[in-house]
């Protein structure tokens, strides 16, 4: 299998070449063109629980599979919203954690989940009780809102992060949820009320794009109907 990542950037498209025998999942909806030799199906990919699992983690219930059932084949694939994709090489070593709607696509041997947070996590996080969990050993494509930028944290070192920003990280990082200013006012005023303190050694990738402001600034500019 190989594959390449079209317009890098903002409008980003996967471009995956399988040999026959081949088969990828990704998210429903997911594909926008396939070779003739290539076969699609939707599937729950580990049965109902797994897939109300998916649901509460803001992915989709259902995969589309894909298999080269007939021979060579190249399959197209782009995320829902506006943004980049980027691959990530597991070798079963350690666990994936991802934002909601951040799964793309997966070669087999990958296995995608739901991973519980803890309580403070999960309501202040901004990305709920559910994450997205993913492990095994193969290649995982990861999409985001706006570019895709990696943060390299070396052994003891820290960064803060805005929760909306988040892609993914290392479930073998440490992080806690606190204010973005010492004062719960400031941290209002500033904007950012809630950030995530990572500390290393590990990669975390960010989005140069948060939804949620994102969707605060679009809502100006919607008329509202007037009673």
């Amino acid at each position: 299998m190989k594959y390449e990542v079209l317009n890098k950037g903002a409008f980003a498209m996967l471009s995956i070449q399988l040999a026959q025998g081949d088969r990828i999942k990704a998210e429903s909806g997911a594909m926008v063109s396939m070779s003739p030799t290539l076969e699609l199906k939707g599937t729950t990919n580990g049965g109902i629980m797994k897939g109300l699992g998916r649901m509460l983690s803001g992915e989709s219930f259902f995969f589309q599979e894909v298999n080269a059932a007939r021979g060579n084949g190249e399959l197209l694939l782009a995320p829902k919203t506006l943004g980049d994709v980027q691959a990530i090489e597991l070798d079963g070593s350690h666990k994936l954690l991802v934002q909601k709607d951040g799964f793309l696509a997966a070669t087999e041997g990958v296995e995608v989940s739901t991973k519980m947070q803890n309580l403070s996590r999960g309501i202040f996080s901004g990305e709920g009780f559910f994450v997205v969990e993913i492990s095994g050993r193969g290649t995982i494509f990861l999409s985001s809102f706006g570019a895709i930028h990696e943060v390299n944290l070396a052994p003891g070192e820290e960064v803060v992060i805005d929760n909306g920003h988040l892609v993914a990280w290392p479930s073998t990082m440490q992080y806690s949820i606190e204010k973005s200013s010492k004062g719960w006012v400031s941290s209002i005023k500033s904007g950012e009320m809630l950030v995530c303190r990572f500390r290393g050694e590990g990669v975390i990738l960010i989005q140069s794009r948060n939804p949620a402001s994102f969707g605060s600034w679009l809502r100006r500019y919607v008329p509202t109907s007037s009673n």
